[in-house]
């Protein structure tokens, strides 16, 4: 019941903004938010310390007001953050960052422009072509807040592309916090069997006993991908001679031909892939250590500081992989993919069933840091696959793991530091390795940041034998092997630098639409970023973000050379509550051989018979925020422009027979609100 009310989340959404009684949110601590002052502090922990000058606390509260105070820290980390309230970047609030790209339509297969491996040991599926639309444990966001805060937000775009999310947190009690997060996007898409949706779901809760012994927090996850395949057009030079200037008319290589219905509540998948993954986390942990209490005007804290404790994380996971073909066209399939469907229909599936139990004992040096801490402990995976729903196989890893960080009461050096070592099990001999280190050099002169990073990971399974998927060439292949250093330095007058420098053995690539090769030698990648915000005017900015990339040099990998973003924009505060961002932004990359995509395997592969060279990416936007509002309107893909027709059929390509849409509209809004 809930989820079908959640699809319908643009008509329900339409009749939140009109309800004038909820009351319009202005957050404490949040980025450019404004509210009334509150008299309790929190320390770097997040308990309570009196201000001079109130009586105000968590349990006490003016209910009438229209403040809030409201922070969050992510999962395994323990520092506070607040909420973003900027309105200048709509990348940060959009799933797809710039710096990925799909097939040409959102919620297709995405891939990033930088040099991007899997640094993760241990048991893999093998698909990823999605996770960035993603609910991940990673991203996943704790909250505590003094009143109850949702956010709402809408997105609608060209050919009814929409975006719908939805947020609420609370605390029942001051040590009882709960949030539910759901998204929705469809887009039907501007070529022929292209639509695609991503559907995402959120629950958290955390809860702290009053005497701060023990702690638990419980945390649900569900995502469902659906994306139909087309393979890409069958004659992309049509492009420039279309009878409706309407790219659908043109035929694809995967569906049923001459098929035209663009539909955008249709999130049936006929041809293409649809990955589904749930994820239970039931982390619960019993601390021992010194007591101690904050005695203010009014009210009396109970403060504990833990030295040592005792930890468990539960996680329970179920994931399913599936493409399918109901109309396999043979024709198609032999002149396009050099392969011949086994029947009326075509189905690969692999599913999933994950139990892992990690315990863990965690000692506190300093009572007053909890950023300080050196924990050690041991993680028992049992992994349950099933393959075209009959066959199956079991599989288990036993592992070792240890973790120290740091984060100085001063905040002048963090350090965080650790590994996992996979000593038994279908993953035996893997690892990873990670340690970061982060030192303030003066305040006029900012932060530095190196660390370095070392996986030793098996295969993904999708290059098992046992697995449905059409891989030809399965074998025993190396554990590959990626080296990672890496640097970042930000300075206070805006300049940000940054690179990484990865040295791989025995990596795994894809080099056609049913093939995987491993590329034994060593080879290295080096990626260098720059960043700096200009100050040109009163009211005039330049935003700009420049990434070189240097490749191996042999074909195993295929990267653009430089990717660069630029946004001039106008903006400042007007008429007291209207904040206003207003411009042009402007991507572009290097010419460079983009990799394929196979449809059937869900993977990205290099190809080296087609160089793509786009035109640089141009954006107009309006941005702005008044009160709690903010509101986004963006003007994309301008420089498909065709000078001599005045129309926009210029179209960029994303990959060989992909292309990017023309001309495409988007309006979107936030909305928050305290209830």
């Amino acid at each position: 019941m809930l989820l079908q009310l959640l699809k319908k989340m643009p008509v329900v959404l339409l009749l939140l903004l009109g309800n004038r009684a909820l009351a319009q949110v202005q957050l404490r601590g949040t980025n450019g938010a404004v509210g009334q002052r509150p008299q309790v502090g929190y320390d770097a922990q997040g308990r309570p310390i009196k201000k001079a000058g109130g009586q105000d606390s968590l349990q006490r509260r003016d209910r009438n007001a229209d403040s809030i105070t409201i922070f969050f820290k992510y999962y395994d980390s323990s520092r506070l953050r607040t909420i973003d309230s900027s309105i200048n970047d709509f990348t940060t609030r959009f799933p797809l960052p710039y710096y990925y790209h799909s097939l040409g339509n959102y919620s297709t297969a995405s891939q990033s422009f930088f040099f991007n491996p899997l640094m993760k040991a241990g048991f893999d599926a093998g698909f990823h072509q999605y996770d960035i639309y993603a609910f991940t444990l990673e991203n996943t966001k704790l909250y505590q807040s003094t009143r109850p805060y949702t956010e709402l937000a809408y997105v609608l775009g060209s050919k009814a592309e929409q975006l719908v999310n939805v947020l609420h947190t609370q605390n029942k009690k001051s040590n009882f916090n709960f949030s539910l997060e759901y998204r929705f996007n469809n887009a039907p898409g501007f070529l022929k069997t292209q639509n695609a949706s991503q559907n995402n779901m959120r629950f958290v809760a955390h809860y702290q006993t009053l005497n701060k012994k023990y702690e638990v927090s419980f945390i649900y996850i569900s995502n469902k991908s659906a994306s139909s395949e087309n393979g890409g057009l069958q004659s992309p030079s049509k492009l420039d001679s279309l009878a409706l200037n309407d790219p659908y008319e043109l035929e694809t290589r995967l569906g049923r031909p001459g098929r035209a219905l663009r539909n955008p509540f249709n999130t049936t998948v006929n041809t293409g892939n649809t990955y589904k993954n749930s994820n239970l986390v039931i982390q619960h942990h019993y601390d021992l250590g010194t007591k101690d209490s904050l005695v203010t005007d009014s009210v009396t804290y109970r403060l504990f500081y833990p030295r040592f404790r005792i930890e468990h994380i539960l996680r329970i996971g179920s994931s399913s992989y599936q493409f399918l073909d109901n109309f396999p066209d043979s024709t198609n399939y032999a002149r396009y993919f050099n392969a011949v469907p086994g029947g009326t229909t075509v189905r690969y599936y692999d599913a999933w069933n994950e139990l892992n139990n990690e315990f863990s004992l965690i000692s506190f040096p300093q009572k007053n840091n909890l950023a300080q801490f050196l924990k050690a402990g041991v993680a028992i995976q049992n992994l349950k696959g099933t393959f075209d729903t009959t066959s199956t196989t079991r599989l288990y890893n036993f592992s070792v793991l240890s973790e120290y960080r740091n984060r100085t009461r001063n905040q002048l050096w963090d350090i965080e530091a650790k590994g996992q070592f996979y000593i038994t099990g279908f993953n035996s001999g893997d690892y990873e390795a990670y340690i970061s280190m982060q030192r303030m050099l003066g305040r006029k002169l900012g932060y530095l940041r190196i660390g370095f990073q070392n996986v030793n990971r098996s295969p993904s399974y999708i290059l098992n034998p046992a697995s449905s998927f059409p891989v030809k060439n399965r074998g025993s292949y190396a554990k590959e092997n990626i080296i990672r250093f890496f640097a970042s330095y930000d300075h206070p007058k805006g300049w940000k630098f940054g690179g990484e420098y990865f040295a791989v053995t025995n990596y795994m690539y894809y080099d056609s639409f049913f093939s995987a090769k491993q590329h034994a030698t060593l080879f290295n990648v080096l990626h260098l970023t720059a960043e700096k915000k200009f100050k040109l005017a009163r009211y005039w900015n330049l935003y700009t973000e420049i990434h070189v990339q240097q490749a191996p040099g042999q074909d195993v990998l295929n990267i653009p050379t430089v990717l660069t973003r630029n946004r001039l924009a106008f903006e400042g505060n007007f008429a007291t509550n209207l904040f206003l961002s207003t411009g042009l932004e402007l991507i572009y990359n290097t010419a460079y051989k983009a990799d394929n995509y196979s449809p059937f395997i869900g993977q990205y592969f290099v190809q080296n018979t087609s160089t793509i060279s786009n035109r640089p990416t141009i954006d107009a936007f309006v941005h702005f925020r008044i009160k709690s509002f903010k509101g986004f309107f963006r003007l994309e893909n301008l420089n498909t422009i065709n000078l001599k027709t005045g129309s926009f059929n210029k179209l960029n390509f994303a990959a060989d027979k992909y292309p990017y849409t023309g001309l495409w509209l988007r309006f979107g809004l936030w909305w928050n609100f305290v209830n």
